[in-house]
């Protein structure tokens, strides 16, 4: 617990007397207003601030922030106003003050509501003054440190917005000592047990390290001082969090993290680190591809050093940091290094500070566009998260996805009924494919369709577990349907080939043949039918109970073939062994799981099916077929410039559509091209060829 004069003692070292005294004059103050106040944990409230300012402290950061520490809660907490703040300390100190105070007096609709609206007052108070942020995570850091005394589930709460807000923010600002206690704490209290083993497997592992991390320090001493280049060298322990992060992200073990050992090399001048990069790449083998120059091309918060990753002694990897004594206090305290409003600020203070002031002014920019606090938030999230893709709807609405989403995840997190049904999108106004990747502040308009279903391609290239489940479970129900209604037709067909129809038969006789099959309902056998897991001449004759020799069905002889007409979805099948088109003799065979495939009877295939005729089944086409049906056509062109346009052209002028080509070389001479298109019938397929054997570089085309 912090006293006044801790306090007193720390900034004395840095600030003028007079500027002390201010900072005490307002703890006095700070402890009268808070007076009577206790914090959850029982102890007074004047407590808080002071650890808040003593952090601060810790930065090294000015009169005014310390002040503004100090009284940070008294706007919110007490009666006192604002006015008397600026009048007793100062207009500068109460804005800072009035900056960081929460918003309690306004209630708001939900959390949600309330945090965005914190959020962005926090951000914007922040454009306008960079101090205020450094007080808030200041405040959240102390606050994380007592969390101990609050409810578990406000305790995980706190830590998860501790988490996903506050440790990226400092890390934004290249806070990284701050960042690193943020998330250690954080993750301490949103997952316990997690953070107890972990911290007990680094424990054990440590004992094991110690000798390896000596004698590899020792070995860069020595040949550094044999450059004769003076240097600090430390061993840098992981912290929890990131081993934890990078287990979870990368899916490795707790030893394949943590067998890396990381140094961090601090020298005095900026050519002096590329000189040290030379000297432990002479001593240790680099890993290719792992080096890194930040001193050249900075990190966007100011953050500079040299990177490298070498192969070390005993098989393990070393991980180097090379930095000057400037570059290192930017790295762990980011835009508090060098502060502005301090004397002897140099080159690298006011870089980092610029740096942090850009991303500062976008946010300011995106508050101007911003409609409401929970899309201010939504904006700066973007920013924050670059895993996430951030979208707008027509109307404007943000959405987030995961980044790899496509239109189609959109679809499916609108609603599931604007899933099923999209046929296609719009990004920015312009038609694209559904499996298009969505990139970060598209506008996305989803197109539907009435009579449209899912796609079984669907699930190649979606990414939310919603939209996969959703178009799996779509695409079951389906089946099951199309299955029944062809399991019906079916069944009605041999049947009525016994001389009888579905009305003649019993009820006690369906249901003895659901028992015999072990079905609970005349669906699930239509199902099973359909989907050609049951014969349905074995049914039908179970059904009407006639005895085999004196089935006319058995010697072949039916009413009539079965009607195929290609929208019978995804019970009746079309392989692409034969491209079966409508005016091509066909066979079907009934193939358990899948229904009936149809064949083109000159397939080489159906002599698989010759030993097996309880599987065949007469189908032929019906006369009226709307839709398109897929044929393949060869051809064997010259090898000339512009040919495959030529084809591709003659091809779309037939209104076919050109699915697929495959393309392969015969020599210097000739090539082979095989076109997958789309057409009606057999005539617009004779209609296509004649047309294509007209171009003068086709020496052969054939119907693969």
């Amino acid at each position: 617990m912090y006293q006044i004069t801790d306090l007193s003692n720390l900034i004395s070292t840095y600030l003028k007397p007079e500027q002390v005294e201010k900072i005490q004059r307002a703890y006095q103050f700070g402890a009268k207003a808070h007076e009577g106040q206790q914090r959850k944990s029982g102890e007074p409230y004047i407590h808080h601030p002071l650890a808040v300012a003593h952090i601060l402290g810790e930065m090294h950061m000015d009169h005014q922030t310390i002040v503004a520490a100090i009284l940070h809660d008294v706007i919110e907490d007490t009666p006192t106003a604002k006015d008397e703040i600026s009048r007793k300390f100062g207009k500068e100190i109460a804005e800072l003050v009035d900056g960081v105070s929460k918003l309690t007096q306004i209630h708001f609709d939900s959390h949600a509501e309330a945090q965005a609206h914190n959020f962005r007052k926090m951000m914007m108070a922040m454009t306008n003054d960079i101090r205020v942020i450094l007080v808030k995570l200041a405040d959240r850091l102390h606050n994380m440190r007592t969390l101990g005394s609050l409810r578990p589930d406000k305790r995980r709460r706190i830590a998860r917005e501790t988490l996903e807000i506050y440790a990226p923010i400092a890390q934004r600002l290249g806070l990284n000592k701050v960042r690193l206690e943020l998330e250690e704490l954080g993750f301490q209290a949103l997952y316990p047990m997690r953070y107890r083993v972990l911290s007990e497997q680094v424990r054990k592992a440590r004992g094991n390290r110690k000798e390896i991390v000596d004698k590899i320090r020792t070995a860069l001493r020595r040949r550094l001082r044999q450059e004769k280049i003076p240097a600090q060298i430390f061993g840098r322990e992981k912290h929890l969090y990131g081993i934890y992060q990078k287990m979870r992200s990368k899916h490795l073990s707790f030893n394949e993290v943590y067998d890396v050992y990381a140094f961090r090399i601090i020298v005095e001048a900026v050519d002096t680190c590329y000189r040290v990069l030379g000297t432990v790449h002479n001593l240790y083998k680099p890993v290719p591809g792992k080096f890194k120059d930040y001193i050249a091309i900075p990190k966007s918060n100011g953050y500079q050093s040299l990177h490298t990753v070498l192969f070390g002694p005993y098989g393990v990897h070393i991980e180097v940091q090379i930095r000057t004594k400037d570059m290192d206090d930017v790295a762990e305290a980011g835009i508090a290094a060098h502060w502005l409003y301090k004397s002897g600020g140099g080159r690298d203070a006011s870089n980092a500070h610029k740096r942090a002031r850009e991303w500062l002014r976008g946010i300011l920019e995106m508050h101007r566009t911003a409609g409401d606090p929970e899309e201010f938030l939504e904006n700066v999230k973007v920013d924050l998260f670059p895993d996430a893709v951030y979208l707008f709807t027509p109307k404007g609405e943000i959405m987030e996805l995961p980044k790899g989403a496509t239109a189609v995840d959109m679809a499916y997190n609108i609603h599931t009924d604007v899933g099923n049904h999209c046929v296609g999108v719009r990004i920015d106004k312009r038609l694209a494919p559904l499996s298009t990747q969505l990139q970060t502040g598209q506008t996305i308009e989803i197109i539907t369709a009435p009579g449209a279903r899912p796609n079984p391609a669907w699930l190649n290239f979606v990414v939310t577990a919603k939209a996969r489940s959703n178009i799996r479970h779509y695409l079951k129900n389906m089946q099951r349907t199309e299955a029944s209604t062809l399991g019906r037709r079916l069944l009605n067909r041999e049947i009525e080939s016994l001389g009888k129809t579905v009305d003649d038969i019993s009820p006690e006789q369906f249901d003895a043949v659901l028992k015999q099959h072990k079905l609970d309902s005349e669906t699930m056998l239509l199902e099973e039918i359909g989907l050609g897991n049951l014969m349905p001449l074995l049914i039908a004759r179970e059904l009407v109970a006639v005895e085999e020799q004196e089935s006319d069905a058995l010697n072949g002889k039916h009413t009539g073939p079965l009607s195929i007409k290609g929208t019978e979805g995804m019970v009746v099948s079309f392989p692409r062994c034969c491209y079966p088109i409508p005016g091509d003799p066909i066979q079907g065979f009934v193939s358990a799981g899948r229904g009936i495939v149809v064949h083109n009877r000159s397939c080489r295939n159906i002599a698989e099916y010759r030993n097996q005729p309880d599987k065949w089944i007469n189908v032929e086409w019906e006369k009226d077929i709307k839709r398109d049906f897929l044929a393949s056509v060869r051809l064997d062109v010259t090898n000339q410039r512009g040919v495959l346009a030529t084809l591709a052209s003659t091809i779309s002028d037939q209104e076919a559509n050109i699915i697929n080509v495959e393309v392969a070389d015969r020599g210097d001479r000739y090539t082979t091209l095989k076109f997958e298109i789309e057409v009606k019938n057999r005539q617009h397929l004779a209609q296509v060829m004649r047309r294509l054997r007209g171009i003068k570089h086709v020496t052969r085309i054939s119907r693969h």
